[in-house]
């Protein structure tokens, strides 16, 4: 189980992480969901995706600043950099997080 001392410590130690805040209650988390699982595997594969349920845990949400249903934030290097709510284009998801990813991971 997260709490939010947790999962800032396990945000530090990845290069990239992706938080998919959501509730099973909205429509849009439930149908946007799998979309975004399938580009960070197909596409983006040295990104972390963990999926926070927002009833069940509402400290995290609280702790990330999460008001709206679904939240997608990514962070490089343990920096925010990308924050969707509510409606999400996968198209800018995968451009904004092409950008980054290639700037993070092509240095190695």
């Amino acid at each position: 189980m997260w709490t939010p001392t947790k999962l800032r410590e396990h945000l530090a130690a990845r290069p990239a992480l992706l938080l998919y805040f959501k509730n099973d209650h909205c429509a849009p988390c439930v149908a946007l969901r799998p979309k975004v699982k399938e580009l960070v595997e197909r596409h983006f594969p040295r990104v972390e995706m963990l999926v926070i349920d927002t009833l069940a845990h509402p400290e995290l949400a609280g702790e990330f600043q999460v008001f709206a249903n679904p939240t997608l934030l990514v962070f490089f290097e343990g920096k925010e950099y990308i924050r969707k709510s509510k409606y999400v284009s996968l198209p800018e998801l995968e451009k904004e997080i092409g950008r980054l990813y290639n700037l993070v991971f092509e240095q190695e």
